[in-house]
């Protein structure tokens, strides 16, 4: 797709700003919040929601309100994202090193407040975790759509008290878990040896950067992680990144929500995340997206989805 003249000035005419050259560069690293925003370009809101009205309606970027916070990405469509990473890429520097020396402490006290909370429950996780929806319910649509195995190798991000390792580790000849807390590994630790699973690795590992090679995981697994972090879709890239041939990637988690205390109480960034939404980002990893499981609460709580996408064997891409 390609822009018709006007609409290209216009989308032009939105980006010709330094402050909105700053918040284009921003986004290119993560979808933030108008409050983010205003920190990191020390600015005032009602300033900063200027800038970010007039790029959203030249097709810049997208606003999507989550609850009660509103956030901004930039735009997925194909010729809007075209032309801002021909801009960014053009552009030497917008103080480009303040604002990421800025957007850096923003993040190391959202991931400062996120440790300490995980730190703090680690021993109760499971408990906790269990009041959304039954549990078990859950783990038997986890092992339907992860199939009948057996696996070579599963990948768990973000893997917590290591529950998906024990559920899904006797169909695996090695498993991986990779987490940022060393409370949940130890924690993941004691788990996986109570259950007698050998060849399981556990790593202080990122979401974002796993450094495992690419497409050598016959399953990865992401649960209850993406409601967490800055930049879920980036998670969801490096996570496809790790599927081979044939192999699937399964995430688990909540439909979208208003339940705001889930943000102070348990530090959670995004309120949910829609079909289409995750949809999307499985298919830019290359996968192939099968209808979700949505799984209701029992009672008042919240609705947890699995999505799977699926790369297609060798055979099947050289048929097609």
């Amino acid at each position: 797709m390609t822009y018709r003249a006007e609409h290209l000035v216009e989308a032009l005419r939105g980006a010709g700003e330094p402050t909105r050259l700053r918040i284009l560069a921003l986004l290119a690293t993560e979808e933030l919040s108008v409050m983010e925003l205003s920190r990191v370009l020390e600015q005032s809101q009602p300033r900063v929601s200027r800038h970010l009205k007039l790029m959203n309606d030249a097709g810049l970027i997208e606003r999507f309100p989550d609850g009660a916070r509103v956030f901004y990405r930039l735009s997925s469509e194909t010729s809007s994202r075209r032309l801002v990473d021909a801009v960014l890429d053009l552009l030497d520097d917008c103080d480009g090193d303040g604002d990421r020396r800025r957007l850096d402490a923003v993040r190391r006290e959202r991931a400062a407040e996120a440790e300490a909370w995980f730190d703090q429950i680690a021993p109760s996780w499971d408990r906790i975790r269990s009041h959304h929806v039954r549990e078990s319910a859950v783990e038997e649509a986890i092992l339907a759509a992860a199939g009948e195995g057996p696996f070579d190798r599963v990948v768990d991000l973000g893997t917590g008290s290591g529950r998906m390792l024990t559920l899904l580790g006797r169909k695996a000849k090695t498993s991986i878990g990779l987490d940022l807390s060393q409370n949940m590994l130890n924690v993941a630790r004691a788990n996986v040896a109570k259950a007698g699973l050998e060849k399981v690795e556990l790593h202080h590992g990122d979401v974002f950067a796993t450094r495992l090679p690419d497409r050598t995981a016959d399953l990865v697994v992401v649960h209850q992680v993406l409601h967490y972090l800055g930049d879920p879709a980036a998670a969801v890239t490096e996570a496809a990144r790790l599927v081979r041939p044939g192999g699937r990637l399964l995430i688990v988690d909540f439909a979208p929500h208003a339940l705001e205390q889930m943000r102070d109480e348990h530090q959670h960034r995004r309120l949910g995340f829609d079909d289409a939404e995750m949809r999307r980002w499985l298919a830019s990893g290359g996968l192939e997206a099968a209808p979700a499981t949505v799984l209701p609460p029992d009672r008042e709580g919240l609705t947890v989805c699995i999505w799977t996408g699926r790369r297609a064997a060798l055979k099947e891409a050289k048929a097609a």
